[in-house]
């Protein structure tokens, strides 16, 4: 490697980063590691992919860069060396169902011009323009649903689901609530119509006029005067219940109102498209004896073995234009061909073109960019990536190292932040960053070969990249000590009770009978796209929310809704509900989508912050409450910045910024408000403490010690109480919610259902996290993770292998048993899990 051939950071403070100087080669792969929270990815994407965008930028137009997302400059003293850099996040996709994986690899585009150019049209017909084969376009979509394939209608049934109220006591329940709804029965009674009657008892034009009218007239209410208010007159415009749910479905940009409205829709397959999105002249073009909607359905593999004859030129064609549609057919196919190779070499061969990408997970969406990325041809770049093998059985993980090899080849560079060790152990270079997590990290342990890391000492990675003899088996045997130790000798749990599934039916599970044993902790495995999590997150904790009554925890209701919608419905039988008493799901979802949204105001233990510092001498005299102390309220925030701390500044052609409030200079609090202190502390200084420090310093008041201590056990006490919701991992927001759970009083049997929790943790922060399941399940709860890590599956109590293949050649259970039966078995999982036991 050549000596020059590096990139070289001086300075870099991002976030906890500590004036690092470190060193990095080009056209290699780098990983960089450290536990969660130690400043790893401060230093890859913060610092190095930060600073060759703002580089990039600097070559833009200026008009140019107002319409692309910057992400800031860094904080750091100087980078040398620094070619051109792709990121390759881990984020969600949006929320629409007209993005989907054929969109975001472009393999649609390739797929409709295949049926513009080489389709066989029925006779007589004009050639389509590639448009016209686009479900989202005008030319293209369904004139009936719009290219959505469903339509959305209103019934009598559901918008009044009990014809028994009358429409005072709110039997058109689609209508909104609070004064909007009261302004719509005052304007309906103004009408003429009886609102005290039994909607049943209402004539049936009265009751078709109500609900399903265009017509909006204007009266004059005379609303009735209530005790202390003076109500006056007012115009008011009636709105038909369809019209309202119709309308606010469409146009509303709140999500939560989208999905209340769509209570009371009936959403059925479009009766003139049969849910194929496209218009009839598109859908009568054919090839290879389908048309475009069955293609784009089928699993992205399959649909390469269609094409692969034509790939060819060994497909046969009519004899009109038939050496020009030959050739074109050819070339497209291969081009198709070749780009679904790479994603079935990286483990997405299950998936079809128009599966929408909001269904996808992280680090699925994170694999089609990286195999678009394989295939542009781009050489000279650094690539950096948000732990790629997220989401991966160890056996995908190998299709994708070798996918990460040839992109090296080809002459780039690869940054990769990753927790795996089977990554880091093939990697060039890795940079180390700890020891611990924030306030205590942000420094770079060890820049250099892989072998070199076993001589520093301060590692907490070394341990597990470079294990020694002395370290028995796998960390998830138990609940390891704080100094370490494991209790390998465990016995493996024996079940109290069964849950029971006959026939479930979901997604590319098909007829499936699974049982799942209660308390003993249950890891459910295999490759991806194997039907875990529809299994799992989708069909069992389903079940069990409907049975114990309540949504699946830590969920938004309306996204509750969505997830366990029809759960009854995908199984024929299922016994031993009765023993469980209650469903918690600690899932990876952000805690808050705003700012304003911190882990103190998440777990509750601002609550209690806020009552000390209302029970002081200084804040009774003056009369403040607890809520005055909230950043939220308008009497106790600062008013320049409404409590948010800082200040939006607009630099129109560079990166917005934000700069401190000018008045409280991030305090976010009034000057009044800061004069109240406790033990010599403003308000505003415990939200900067970490939960370390507030341990300590809140150690006299028990509402809030239970929290912080639930917190420390997670291993989080490196966070501040006020860091915001936005600036946490996945892997923070579940612990966050697990603390939540610990300290909070169990009562009756529990089951706990985590999808894939050690998504974003290195080993060591895995190994707490199994600490505080392990003790749920010794507490006498049971526990079922979707899993790909094996040292949490070989420390399991029963393990779930599903396969034996991802789509339609998954969703059958291979393998059951302990952790020993299903390694002596022969499924995908077989050889990884029995090299974990054998540690």
């Amino acid at each position: 490697m050549k000596h020059d051939a590096y990139v070289r950071v001086r300075g870099a403070r991002e976030h906890n980063l500590r004036a690092v100087d470190v060193d990095v080669p080009r056209d290699a792969l780098v990983v960089f590691t450290g536990v969660s929270g130690s400043g790893k990815s401060s230093l890859a994407f913060g610092t190095l992919y930060a600073e060759a965008q703002r580089r990039y930028f600097e070559s833009v137009a200026p008009y140019a860069r107002r319409l692309i997302h910057q992400v800031g400059a860094p904080k750091v003293g100087e980078v040398t060396g620094l070619p051109p850099a792709v990121a390759l996040e881990q984020r969600r996709s949006a929320p629409t169902g007209r993005s989907s994986v054929g969109t975001v690899t472009t393999l649609s585009n390739s797929l409709r011009m295949l049926f513009s150019r080489a389709g066989r049209y029925p006779e007589g017909a004009e050639r389509l323009d590639s448009d016209a084969f686009s479900s989202n376009t005008a030319a293209g979509a369904c004139a009936e649903c719009h290219g959505l394939g469903t339509v959305h209608r209103v019934t009598e049934e559901s918008l009044v689901p009990d014809p028994s109220l009358s429409i005072r006591e709110g039997a058109i329940a689609a209508w909104p609530g609070a004064w909007l709804g009261k302004n719509l029965r005052d304007i309906t009674q103004t009408l003429g119509y009886d609102i005290d009657r039994p909607w049943s008892e209402l004539p049936r034009a009265d009751r078709e006029w109500l609900l399903f009218t265009d017509e909006q007239p204007v009266v004059t209410v005379h609303p009735v005067r209530e005790a202390g208010r003076i109500q006056r007159p007012y115009q008011g415009t009636y709105q038909s219940a369809k019209r309202y749910v119709l309308h606010t479905f469409a146009e509303t940009k709140s999500a939560t109102l989208r999905r209340r409205v769509q209570r009371f829709l009936v959403s059925t397959r479009c009766p003139v498209c049969a849910g194929r999105r496209l218009r009839p002249e598109a859908l009568a073009v054919t090839f290879a004896g389908s048309d475009i909607a069955e293609l784009a359905a089928l699993p992205v593999e399959r649909l390469a073995e269609v094409l692969r004859p034509s790939a060819r030129g060994a497909e046969g064609q009519d004899a009109v234009e038939g050496g020009i549609r030959e050739s074109v057919a050819a070339t497209l196919s291969r081009e198709l061909v070749s780009r679904i190779d790479v994603l079935t070499e990286l483990g997405l061969g299950y998936l079809s073109v128009d599966r929408p990408t909001p269904t996808l997970s992280p680090g699925e969406l994170q694999r089609l960019r990286l195999a678009t990325q394989l295939r542009s041809g781009l050489f000279g770049v650094v690539y950096v990536l948000d732990e790629p093998s997220a989401g991966l059985h160890p056996a995908d993980t190998e299709s994708l190292l070798g996918v990460l090899d040839r992109l090296k080849e080809a002459g780039n560079s690869l940054f990769v932040v990753e927790h795996d060790m089977a990554v880091a152990r093939r990697a060039d270079w890795i940079v180390d960053v700890g020891s611990w997590a924030g306030e205590h990290g942000g420094e770079v342990l060890y820049s250099g070969p892989v072998a070199g890391l076993a001589q520093v000492d301060r590692s907490v990675t070394r341990g597990f990249l470079h294990p020694t003899p002395a370290a028995d088996g796998p960390a998830a045997r138990t609940g390891d000590g704080a100094d370490g130790d494991r209790e390998t000798d465990r016995a493996v749990r024996e079940p109290r009770g069964w849950l029971k599934l006959s026939g479930v039916t979901r997604h590319n599970v098909r007829n499936l009978d699974a049982e799942f044993p209660l308390g003993v902790f249950t890891a459910v495995t295999g490759v991806s796209g194997s039907g875990k999590s529809t299994l799992v997150s989708q069909v069992l904790a389903g079940l069990v929310a409907e049975h114990t009554g309540s949504r699946t925890n830590e969920t938004p209701a309306e996204d509750a809704e969505e997830e366990t919608e029809g759960a009854a419905g995908d199984v024929s039988a299922v016994t031993g509900l009765e023993a469980v008493d209650r469903l918690v799901r600690v899932d990876q979802k952000p805690i808050g989508r705003t700012p304003r949204s911190n882990l103190a105001t998440y777990t509750g233990l601002f609550d209690a912050v806020r009552k000390v510092f209302a029970a002081t001498d200084e804040a009774r005299a003056r009369g403040y409450g607890a809520g005055r102390f909230s950043f939220n309220v308008a009497e106790g925030r600062c008013p320049t910045c409404q409590g948010e701390g800082y200040i939006a500044v607009e630099l129109l052609f560079l990166p917005g910024t934000y700069a401190p409030c000018t008045d409280c200079h991030g305090a976010r609090y009034n000057p009044e408000t800061l004069e109240i202190t406790y033990a010599g502390a403003t308000i505003a200084d415990v939200l900067e403490m970490t939960v370390d420090h507030a341990a300590e310093f809140l150690s006299s008041v028990p509402a809030a010690v239970r929290g912080l201590e639930a917190l420390q056990r997670v291993g989080l006490g490196y966070l501040r109480l006020g860091q915001p919701a936005t600036e946490l991992s996945g892997g923070e927001a579940q612990r966050i919610k697990l603390a939540g759970e610990l300290q909070r009083t169990r009562r009756g049997h529990t089951l706990y259902v985590l999808d894939e929790p050690t998504t974003g943790l290195h080993p060591a922060d895995t190994r707490v996290l199994l600490r505080q399941l392990h003790g749920l399940v010794d507490a006498g709860h049971s526990v079922i993770v979707v899993e790909h890590d094996m040292d949490v599956v070989s420390g399991a109590d029963w393990v779930l292998d599903m396969g034996p293949g991802g789509g339609e050649r998954g969703g059958r259970i291979v393998a059951a048993g302990t952790p020993q039966e299903v390694a002596a078995g022969g499924g995908a999982t077989a050889p990884y899990l029995k090299a974990s036991l054998r540690g």
